[in-house]
């Protein structure tokens, strides 16, 4: 049986069907797709000025690793851009040292700055001890990605800031996406319903402002980038990750994307339809000055210090 041609240079060997969009693609013109999607929804959705300097949060896993050498080979483009790598160390034993060290190897092999910053640094506590504090103290309500998360949105802003940042990237794929938009209508949480898109809006000068430029970039397309690219990067799971509520809609959405192909791109772009209805109906919360912290908050004590105070 002859092999199939890619349908974008009609001259290589197919590498990568995309269901979605019924092409056939070669190793490199599949790259090169990828690289230019990233590259349209930047300029769409207007994400960066032409001297941002941007903060890049890299993680060492394949998304993060994927869209650091998209935006490196986006220099090219935007001369005046400046990046600067940005990695959180949660404190995550056996687990995150190895990702520390592929992140700083690929800042280094690509010419960009890199720092890290840690949980205990920020908060006084690693992950791990977090969870050992609350485990002790029988407070199990709240999984670990349920204080990572908080705790890990405060570090990536609070790092951008200490790099000066204008803007910080984070490689949210269209799997990520749609997954959140699923979880904040399972839980109800229709105000961050509306606060989650592509860039974040300038809400106060202590937030730095956030761009996704892989939003709609299919997590399997990004691993694949990595593969065809050569990239090494971290593939052990997290310790916590089975914990997650998160862990429980990616199978659903995969096995919804199996059956009837395009729903996650359909939950995405339903979602980009709605939030300027809901942003109408809901009035925008005013951020105060939490009273512990002196970061913004929409109470009087964010949600960080809460946390925190659970675990002291």
């Amino acid at each position: 049986m002859a092999a199939s041609i890619c349908s974008c240079c009609k001259r290589n060997e197919t590498f990568y069907f995309r269901p979605y969009s019924g092409e056939r693609l070669c190793q490199r013109c599949f790259t090169q797709s990828i690289e230019a999607k990233v590259r349209a929804t930047i300029t769409r959705s207007h994400m960066l000025k032409f001297d941002d300097h941007l903060a890049v949060a890299v993680s060492g896993g394949k998304d993060s690793l994927a869209l650091l050498y998209i935006l490196a080979n986006l220099r090219k483009f935007r001369p005046k851009t400046t990046l600067t790598a940005v990695t959180i160390d949660e404190g995550i034993k056996g687990y995150r040292n190895e990702a520390l060290e592929i992140a700083a190897q690929s800042c280094k092999n690509l010419d960009i700055p890199h720092q890290i910053f840690s949980f205990r640094e920020l908060y006084g506590f690693s992950l791990d001890e977090v969870m050992e504090r609350t485990r002790q103290r029988s407070q199990t309500e709240l999984t670990a990605c349920a204080y990572c998360g908080v705790l890990r949105r405060r570090a990536i802003n609070a790092a951008a800031r200490a790099v000066k940042a204008d803007k910080v990237a984070t490689a949210h794929t269209l799997d990520d996406e749609a997954q959140t938009v699923l979880m904040n209508i399972l839980r109800g949480d229709i105000v961050r319903l509306t606060k989650e898109k592509p860039i974040s809006d300038k809400v106060h000068p202590l937030f730095v402002q956030k761009i996704k430029p892989f939003c709609e970039i299919p997590e399997k397309e990004s691993a694949l980038y990595v593969y065809a690219k050569k990239i090494p990067f971290q593939d052990t799971p997290c310790p916590y990750a089975s914990q997650a509520l998160r862990n429980d809609v990616r199978g659903m959405l995969n096995r919804m994307e199996e059956k009837h192909t395009g729903t996650k791109f359909t939950v995405f772009r339903a979602m980009e339809k709605l939030r300027p209805a809901l942003e109408e109906t809901l009035k925008k919360a005013d951020f105060k000055t939490c009273t512990e912290c002196g970061e913004p908050s929409t109470l009087d004590l964010c949600k960080t210090c809460e946390l925190l105070r659970q675990v002291r």
